[in-house]
């Protein structure tokens, strides 16, 4: 549910249900900066911006990006600065603001419990990002797409204002050779608040690396998600060879999924993720063990969900047809792990919507950091342009059929960047492939849920 899917509204909706509201940690910065663009309608942003505890960074980012009465349709966005490892305080003030913002509004007006889900692939923007959620009081950090083994330490790092130098991964450099250092004193000042340290949760996909983490102090979270390969977003790849059907989907085993039963001997609370989102599925998950679900695409689907509404409109009906498709992509993402894509006319998902589309890379999220052979550091993404990709390194199999996940990902969520040739960006979306959930709402709900009916729904002890 990334870049703004599980959005506040859609947090502080579950949260006052309750439950565990989560919102996507993924390019915050570049969120707040293009809403203030658009005008902030509702004053939302503006609002949040008035509660963060260093007024003038506020009015910074106010003053460079708000436009009282939005921008024209045809303007492209104006530019955020990109993750790189050396940071400028711009860049720094921006990413803690996105995030602040973020949960200060999930968590406004209520006392439930909000959560916020980041990528350990995008290692460069986790300090700020981390730091930007804890001011505004976030309850639990969650993190996937990778082994986080450095997160329980940072956030008992970022609890205290303490400087941190987070270690990033390089190619072509040892591990811990690189980070991104972030010093909350020199970038906000002495009079900061006292901060909780939030409860981490790992995403992870099978019980060996639960236990692996769980196996160290230094590394252990205070739980798990154990995510199932039908999840929406990134998946973990096949174990062993992978076996392709006649589509060139992945095939996926009894290997692919964690031992529950060795999960829950760890000792340790977890949630089950991926095929889990109906009212079966949750008393499944406790019969295994696990205190809940991790539920993502029925509430990604539901009105509270910050998809641009006609997208929205177009899944939820395709849903209770029976004809929307979702796929395992193993070229999609620039991450190289496998997406799930929805099938979506107009969307990325068309061969000939990819083709239309200038081949470009400008905002670097998912961007891997790489040795030069002059000793300097700079970002390569598979999803750039080949000619510059392979002369930074990269390997022409390695470039084909990557999508720009970051642009897609915006136009989700009515972001998407306008060029100044008038292209305007195509959005790429990603469900869970388990539809059950989404069709038995939308029997019930015809024109569309909530999520407190959804979650109704969900902790009904029956259902009818």
């Amino acid at each position: 549910m990334g870049a703004a899917v599980s959005s506040w509204r859609l947090a502080s909706q579950v949260a006052q249900a309750g439950q565990l509201g989560v919102v996507s940690g993924i390019g915050l910065d570049m969120v707040l900066a293009r809403r203030l663009q658009d005008g902030d309608k509702g004053g939302h942003m503006r609002r949040a911006l008035a509660a963060f505890p260093v007024p003038e960074i506020a009015e910074r980012a106010l003053e460079e990006y708000f436009l009282p009465d939005g921008r024209d349709e045809a303007q492209p966005y104006a530019a955020v600065p990109k993750l790189v490892i050396e940071q400028s305080r711009e860049a720094q003030e921006l990413a803690v603001l996105g995030n602040f913002v973020e949960v200060w509004l999930a968590k406004e007006g209520h006392d439930g419990l909000v959560g916020v889900n980041y990528l350990e692939k995008v290692q460069m923007a986790t300090p700020t990002a981390a730091y930007g959620a804890m001011l505004a009081g976030v309850d639990y950090v969650l993190m996937g797409a990778g082994l986080p083994r450095e997160i329980p330490h940072l956030l008992d790092q970022l609890a205290g204002h303490a400087t941190v130098a987070f270690p990033v991964d390089v190619v072509g450099a040892e591990r811990g050779s690189y980070s991104v250092t972030l010093d909350p004193v020199d970038l906000l000042g002495t009079a900061l608040p006292p901060l909780k340290r939030p409860h981490f949760l790992a995403i992870v996909s099978a019980h060996v690396l639960a236990e692996y983490l769980a196996r160290d102090d230094a590394i252990r979270p205070d739980g798990f998600v154990i995510e199932g390969p039908l999840a929406g977003g990134h998946n973990a790849p096949p174990r062993g060879k992978a076996v392709l059907d006649d589509a060139g989907e992945p095939q996926f085993g009894p290997r692919d999924y964690a031992d529950l039963a060795k999960v829950a001997a760890i000792g340790m609370p977890f949630w089950l993720a991926g095929t889990y989102g109906t009212p079966e599925g949750l008393v499944a998950a406790k019969e295994a063990g696990a205190v809940g679900v991790q539920v993502g695409t029925l509430f990604a689907l539901s009105n509270d969900a910050n998809f641009e509404p006609s997208i929205r409109k177009e899944l939820v009906s395709h849903v209770a047809d029976g004809t929307l498709r979702v796929t395992t992509d193993l070229r999609a993402s620039p991450t190289g792990f496998p997406f799930k894509v929805a099938e979506l006319e107009g969307s990325l998902s068309e061969p000939e919507v990819v083709e239309a589309r200038p081949r470009l890379c400008d905002l670097g999220f998912l961007g891997v950091p790489f040795v030069k052979p002059n000793g300097k550091v700079d970002n390569r993404c598979a999803a750039e342009p080949e000619r510059p990709f392979a002369r930074k390194g990269g390997k022409p199999e390695d470039a084909a059929g990557r999508l720009c996940l970051c642009n897609a990902l915006m136009a989700n969520v009515g972001l998407g960047q306008t060029r100044a040739t008038g292209y305007v960006e195509k959005p790429l979306i990603t469900l869970g492939a388990d539809l059950e959930g989404p069709r038995r709402l939308a029997e019930r709900h015809p024109g569309g849920w909530t999520a407190r009916e959804a979650l109704e729904w969900l902790l009904a002890p029956t259902d009818g």
